[in-house]
């Protein structure tokens, strides 16, 4: 028997490995080598935690993400943490905007990098997106998106910003985005790729 090939999701950004050391939903078993043999996107995009990854190491950590051929990426836990990781080299990052001034402010130096900015999971972080420059991108995270009444946290909100969908995986099992891309079709949201295959 003949086993047909699985369809490949466009794009998947937000995914978790071991370099998230200190992150206790992230399982042993959660490499980049593991995700590379996947293949479950066309364009796969590594986020690591920035505050567990460090300043220091973040430079090994990128080599070894470009090695296996994905966007590297980056998580950052709110403001504190945002001179650091400007200045780290990264192909996007992603941003955990909390409900407060600080943060939002950091969401405009972000911008200033250049690289595209996505707003994580704004749902469960309570952020406020009438507070979000329309320039970042807003996930519709498949891990959350679900704990909210999502036709009115997003609703309102689909002319203004550009979106992109991401597992937030942190188990190889959660490598894909069902919940996310049915709410991204209930909401007639379009994804957003930003990279080419």
């Amino acid at each position: 028997m003949v086993r047909p090939e699985p369809t490949m999701l466009p794009q998947d950004l937000h995914i978790h490995t071991i370099w998230s050391d200190g992150d206790f939903a992230v399982v042993p078993e959660q490499t980049i080598e593991f995700i590379a043999a996947l293949r479950h996107a066309e364009v796969v995009g590594i986020s690591d935690h920035f505050e567990l990854i460090g300043e220091n190491a973040f430079e090994i950590y990128g080599q070894e993400v470009r090695a296996a051929g994905f966007k590297v990426g980056m998580e950052i836990d709110g403001y504190p943490w945002v001179p650091a990781a400007a200045g780290a080299t990264a192909d996007y990052r992603i941003f955990h905007c909390h409900d407060r001034d600080a943060d939002y402010r950091a969401l405009e130096r972000l911008l200033e990098i250049g690289r595209p900015v996505i707003v994580a999971h704004p749902n469960i972080l309570d952020t406020d997106l009438n507070r979000v420059p329309p320039e970042c991108l807003v996930e519709i995270n498949n891990r959350y998106v679900w704990r909210c009444d999502w036709r009115a946290f997003y609703g309102p909100f689909v002319d203004r910003f550009r979106f992109v969908i991401g597992s937030d995986a942190h188990q190889p099992h959660w490598l894909n985005q069902t919940v996310a891309r049915y709410v991204a079709a209930e909401l007639g949201v379009r994804e957003q790729r930003l990279f080419d295959p």
